[in-house]
């Protein structure tokens, strides 16, 4: 290969770094050993896509691995069966890497790769036949090359997103848009061989992959995860671990907060310095709160899965600007645009924040265009926001159709499609009920011949756990 640092899993392998003790390398070279011993798995990718339906593991970076040579569809592991259903169709998939206990969300028939016990070993399901492939004889990787080769411009990573219009849309993430972004990362965090990452965030979402993955194995430091994430717990792991680095939403950042507080004391980590917040706006008091427990500055960034997905970020080694997004990442040019005219606004005016690097995706699958729009080079986010005289961005509020909980995008229109598919529907609206500690929670007011059992009944079959609705009211149709 001419360029093998420029395929995302083989440069997260050549940095000697490590997620929960396993080194990156062993568990790249089992996901190409995997290739290697299957022809079954390699015959149902052949022409199409792959997909991983896995938790937040060292199993994901092996079926990263697997996936080498085509595109990835990353499927939350919170997304209900019909979601799921949607994206494997719509972007050709011809097998998913996921584990046992998640079989049951996936299409029958559809071959599958459990990893259960990976990079130990896997098991391929297709055409009614298991058969156990060893991933542990494996000689491993010596691998050299340029660490700053660019990546390449093949698909990497799809991740569904931008459901304005009803639908989600499959954003296709090249391996240049995904090392652009992790190798800003580790330059905008200062990352060394000796920082310690708690994966808190879901590696399906590419904040998780980039930040708490993708970047600290590029810098060779070492990754624990957690599959699911639990405040008491995750305090535990990094005093335990001697966490360095620890990355999350808001509300993971309020729920510690709450954590600390119950336990009527401060919490002074020994090693912990990187605390970064994304995924929805910060509260300045949140921020606060957390530095005056913790004594770490809580340190605020922006993105968006169409950039890979960091644009904007409190650099270490910079004053923290509470209250900001910060300035743009390496690499990363960031304007504030008229959203009449197009043209570009001075500091302090209101606009739509647009985005242009490296890092900035290549478009949707199918050619969709009902997603965001890629002008010129420019992505334009959706989002307002304006530039401060001191450089660093401030987030005003969303011009796109949705809205934030739990750090996770709410598209009210996809909501109102899939309730408007429960028989006796007539109506559906969707609204957010603003919390203080999750953003927003969701509302549901249906109008139709159908009770509220019945719409929260639909809404758990058919939406990902995230998207379930707090409150539901139902109108009696008028006959």
């Amino acid at each position: 290969m001419h360029d093998p640092l420029g395929v995302l899993s083989l440069a997260m392998a050549a940095a000697g770094g490590n997620v929960d003790g396993f080194e990156a390398s062993q568990l790249v070279a089992a996901g190409q050993t995997l290739l290697q011993r299957s022809a079954r798995l390699v015959r149902a990718l052949s022409g199409k896509r792959a997909a991983i339906l896995l938790p937040t593991s060292p199993a994901f970076i092996t079926a990263l691995a697997a996936s080498d040579g085509r595109g990835a569809v990353l499927v939350h592991p919170l997304a209900a069966s019909s979601e799921i259903a949607w994206q494997l169709k719509d972007a050709n998939v011809g097998a998913v890497f996921t584990t046992s206990a998640l079989v049951a969300r996936l299409p029958p028939e559809l071959p599958l790769v459990l990893l259960d016990d990976a990079p130990r070993s896997a098991r391929v399901v297709a055409n009614g036949e298991s058969r156990a492939v060893d991933l542990g004889t494996h000689h491993g990787l010596a691998l050299v090359g340029d660490t700053a080769t660019p990546g390449r411009d093949e698909e990497c990573a799809i991740v569904y997103t931008s459901a304005m219009t009803g639908r989600a849309r499959g954003a296709i993430l090249t391996h240049r848009n995904l090392l652009a972004n992790a190798r800003a990362t580790v330059d905008a965090m200062a990352l060394t061989p000796v920082d310690r990452t708690l994966a808190l965030l879901p590696y399906a979402h590419l904040f998780g992959l980039t930040v708490t993955a993708t970047a600290p194995l590029l810098s060779g430091g070492s990754i624990s995860t957690m599959a699911r994430f639990d405040p008491a717990k995750a305090l535990e792991l990094v005093e335990e671990k001697g966490i360095t680095m620890l990355v999350g939403v808001p509300a993971i950042f309020a729920a510690l907060v709450q954590t600390i507080e119950r336990r009527g004391s401060t919490f002074r980590s020994h090693a912990l310095t990187m605390c970064i917040s994304g995924g929805a706006s910060l509260d300045v008091q949140l921020q606060d709160r957390f530095t005056d427990l913790t004594g770490v500055e809580l340190r605020q960034g922006y993105g968006l899965t169409e950039a890979a997905p960091v644009v904007l970020a409190n650099h270490v080694g910079a004053p923290n600007v509470r209250g900001t997004l910060g300035t743009p990442m390496p690499g990363v040019e960031v304007m504030i645009r008229s959203g009449t005219t197009d043209a570009s606004l001075p500091d302090g005016e209101p606009g739509e924040i647009c985005v242009r690097g490296d890092n900035v995706f290549v478009g949707y699958v199918n050619g969709a265009r009902d997603g965001l729009r890629l002008s010129n080079g420019w992505l334009h986010s959706g989002d307002r926001g304006c530039r401060n005289p001191d450089g660093t961005f401030r987030f005003l509020d969303v011009i796109k159709p949705m809205f934030t909980r739990n750090g996770f995008n709410i598209y009210p229109r996809e909501l109102e499609r899939v309730i408007h598919e429960l028989a006796g529907v007539i109506d559906a609206h969707v609204y957010a009920i603003p919390d203080a500690l999750r953003e927003n929670d969701i509302g549901v007011q249906v109008v139709g011949d159908v009770t509220e059992a019945a719409v929260r009944a639909w809404c758990d079959r058919h939406l990902s756990q995230y998207k379930q609705p707090t409150a539901v009211s139902v109108v009696t149709a008028v006959r």
